[in-house]
C-alpha cells in the first residue's frame, strides 16, 4: 500500500540537542560552508543512447526549453516569457511526475533540474506530445543550480522527490540533502514557501531528519498548501510499494525572513 506518511514535526524540529549549543548555527554559515567545502557531487554518471525521435526533439526543443547549468544567474520569467510562480523540481528523473503535475497545474512554472540525458530526453518526448508549455529544464548538478543561477526569494516552492539515498556510509557525503543544500533551498525560496521531500528509503529518511534538525528556516508545514502535494506513482515507486519499502514525505514551509 503507498504510504504518504510525513515524519513527525518533532522528530526534526531544531532545538538545542541538535547542534550542543543554546543556539541552531546561522544557515548562512550552511550556505558559506556548502561554497567553499562542496559535497561530493550526488549523482552518478549515467549513460544512455537516445532514440531517433528523442534525438531529433533533443535537437529541435531542447535548445528552446532545455540548457546546462552555467554559473550566469536565470532569468526564469524571461525563459518562461511570462511571470508565474516557479516551482523547481531537484531530479525530475524521466520526468513522469514533472510532467503530470506540470499539466494539472498551468498557473504555475515548473523548472525541473536533472542529469540524466535520456531522462530528459523522455520528459521533452512528454511535453512535446502532451503539449506543455510551463516546463523549462537545467541539465546539471542541483547544488550548483542553486548556488549560481536562482536569484534569492525567487522560488514559490521545491520538490525533491526519491533522491538517490546512496545507501553506503562512506557515500553519505554524496547525498543531496545535507545543510549546506537545505541552506541554499532557504535561500532561493519565498517567504512560506513549500518544499516538498519524499524518499522511500528508511536511513536517508532518518538521515533528511536529522539534517534538517541542524537548520531552522524550514519548518514542519500543517496546512494547505498553495500547489498540489499528490504525487502520480512512477514504476520506481511502484517497484518499492511492491517491495514493502514505504515512503516517507516531508512537507516544509520556509519561515519568513523577518522572524528568522
Amino acid at each position: 500500500m503507498r504510504h504518504h506518511g510525513r515524519v513527525d514535526p518533532d522528530q526534526y524540529a531544531p532545538d538545542s540537542h541538535a547542534t550542543g549549543t543554546d543556539t541552531v548555527p546561522d544557515p548562512i554559515d550552511h550556505v558559506e560552508r556548502a561554497r567553499l567545502y562542496p559535497r561530493v557531487t550526488s549523482f552518478r554518471s549515467r549513460r544512455g543512447a537516445l532514440t531517433p525521435a528523442q534525438q531529433h526533439n533533443w535537437e529541435t526543443v531542447w535548445p528552446i526549453i532545455g540548457r546546462d547549468a552555467t554559473d550566469s544567474p536565470l532569468d526564469v520569467h524571461a525563459w518562461f516569457g511570462r511571470t508565474a510562480p516557479v516551482i523547481m523540481e531537484i531530479g525530475c528523473g524521466t520526468g513522469t511526475s514533472t510532467a503530470a503535475m506540470a499539466h494539472l497545474e498551468p498557473q504555475f512554472d515548473v523548472l525541473a533540474v536533472e542529469v540524466y540525458k535520456p531522462g530528459l530526453a523522455q520528459l521533452i518526448g512528454m511535453i512535446v506530445r502532451e503539449d506543455i508549455d510551463n516546463i523549462r529544464i537545467v541539465r546539471g548538478d542541483a547544488v550548483a543550480v542553486l548556488r549560481d543561477m536562482i536569484a534569492p526569494a525567487s522560488l514559490f516552492g521545491v520538490r525533491v522527490f526519491f533522491p538517490d539515498p546512496w545507501p553506503k556510509a562512506r557515500h553519505h557525503k554524496r547525498r543531496l540533502l545535507q545543510t549546506g543544500t537545505l541552506a541554499l533551498i532557504a535561500q532561493a525560496v519565498v517567504d512560506d514557501a513549500v518544499v516538498h521531500i519524499a524518499t522511500d528509503h528508511a536511513e536517508y529518511a532518518e538521515y533528511i531528519a536529522e539534517q534538517l534538525a541542524e537548520q531552522d528556516l524550514l519548518v514542519p508545514f500543517d496546512g494547505e498548501a498553495p500547489f498540489s502535494l499528490d504525487r502520480p506513482t512512477t514504476k520506481f515507486e511502484g517497484r518499492a510499494d511492491r517491495e514493502g519499502r514505504p515512503v516517507t514525505e516531508f512537507v516544509l514551509r520556509r519561515i519568513p525572513r523577518d522572524a528568522a
